[in-house]
């Protein structure tokens, strides 16, 4: 009897602490339910929010841009390879880069030195230049990098001088662009080197 009366008394316990578990899981079931709906409902009131509304157009917004920067970037990147590559394989003249009223500086000391429009360029520099050597310049593009409007390239320049001696030199070129052409130029290079090249040969036509 007393048996029976443990094993009863010993089932209610465990018929209450599993009602327990349950009431507790239903409790706490309840409670997540409610935390993700107050949840839910503050992202909803935040999306409403004109400050949010705001905030999220002029991301966007600067995303637009940026994404239109890349590829403004990226076009005039492709198109100063491609006239280094068409001078390099002797197809194009890199000066076409450059619009009519373009400027060009050529920093340093020495010849070539200043300020000029294209075709001052081509005639004071460009001209002369070529008349001392007796095989073209031919380029090798280190690098080429895009800075919104401004493309800058690194490259090493080759030739044989009429005396038979070979000018080599290192260029940094910055190009400033519009619409696919240079409307600004600057010239790093070895101004010794150059200025040399200049003294050293006499020009022939």
């Amino acid at each position: 009897m007393r048996r029976l009366i443990w094993v009863s008394i010993g089932s209610i316990a465990v018929l209450g602490t599993i009602t327990a578990y349950a009431t507790k899981a239903t409790v706490r079931g309840q409670v997540v339910s409610i935390f993700d709906q107050a949840t839910l409902n503050q992202e909803q009131s935040l999306d409403r929010s004109p400050e949010i509304a705001k905030f999220t157009q002029v991301t966007q917004f600067h995303a637009a841009n940026l994404s239109d920067t890349e590829t403004i970037e990226q076009r005039n990147k492709q198109i100063v390879q491609q006239y280094f590559d068409n001078w390099r394989n002797k197809t194009g003249n890199i000066f076409d880069l450059l619009t009519p009223d373009a400027t060009w500086t050529v920093s340093g000391t020495g010849a070539g030195v200043g300020t000029f429009r294209k075709q001052e360029l081509l005639d004071q520099v460009v001209a002369p230049t070529s008349a001392r050597l007796s095989t073209q310049i031919v380029p090798t593009v280190r690098g080429i990098w895009a800075d919104g409007d401004m493309v800058i390239v690194l490259w090493d320049g080759e030739a044989t001088a009429k005396d038979g001696k070979p000018y080599r030199n290192t260029y940094s070129w910055f190009f400033r662009m519009k619409d696919g052409k240079a409307i600004e130029a600057i010239a790093v290079l070895d101004s010794r080197e150059f200025t040399n090249l200049w003294e050293r040969v006499t020009p022939m036509k």
